[in-house]
Order: structure tokens, then C-alpha cells, then sequence
């Protein structure tokens, strides 16, 4: 069972940028690929960044450029770094941990490849 939990979320100005943590109760949190996934109002969760099981990390295309996924294996902590934030980035975010070892990064961009997830942390970006 692998335990996660989100914060460094908050209210933010259009242009601004903010970095999320994920801390992780994994005692081998490093071979663990992780994501992070968001949900706006009225909108399904949809992915944002991911860490696949080779260790490559891979983006939506609405956040590639300006989101940066990191992990901190010494801290069992993945980050996602957002600049450039935009009102259409306000959501809940979520981090998760998936035990797949596919290859291929499209695996990652779906939910169901994740067995884990934390509690989610709000984002709120004003224009």
C-alpha cells in the first residue's frame, strides 16, 4: 500500500508560478512510476505529467513547456513545477503512483494505469 499526499497548492495571479509536492509512503518509492493528474469544475480528471517505469517523463500538451515534473527518490517526493500559469490551469491536482512497468509513455497518460492516488490539492490561478 503506498500512502500520497499533495500539497503546496494555493491562489495565484495569470503569469505566476507555483510547485506542488507529492510525498510518497513507498519503501521503494524509486521504482514507482508517478503522475500527476488534474480536475477542473464540471470537467473529467485529465492528465498532466508523468514519470513512466524507464524513468522518461512525459506531458500533456496544454502544460508542455511550462510544467516541469521532478522526483526526489532520497525524499520518496515527486514535484510538478508550474510557470506561466493560466486560469484554465485551476483545478484539483492529484498526484499518483502506478506498479506498471509498460515501456510505452501512453500508458501513463491514463488513469487506470495507477493504483494510487492522493487527496488532491487545489489550484486556483486568477486572470
Amino acid at each position: 500500500q503506498v500512502q500520497l499526499v499533495e500539497s503546496g497548492g494555493g491562489l495565484v495571479q495569470a503569469g505566476g508560478s507555483l510547485r506542488l509536492s507529492c510525498a510518497a509512503s513507498a519503501r521503494t518509492f524509486s521504482n514507482y512510476p508517478m503522475g500527476w493528474f488534474r480536475q477542473a469544475p464540471g470537467k473529467e480528471r485529465e492528465f498532466v505529467a508523468a514519470f513512466t517505469w524507464t524513468g522518461s517523463s512525459t506531458y500533456a500538451f496544454s502544460v508542455k513547456g511550462r510544467f516541469t515534473i521532478s522526483r526526489d527518490n532520497a525524499k520518496n517526493t515527486v514535484y510538478l513545477q508550474m510557470n506561466s500559469l493560466k486560469p484554465e490551469d485551476t483545478a484539483v491536482y492529484y498526484c499518483a503512483a502506478s506498479r506498471s512497468t509498460y515501456i510505452s509513455e501512453s500508458y501513463y497518460r491514463t488513469q487506470e494505469t495507477y493504483s494510487y492516488w492522493g487527496q488532491g490539492t487545489q489550484v486556483t490561478v486568477s486572470s
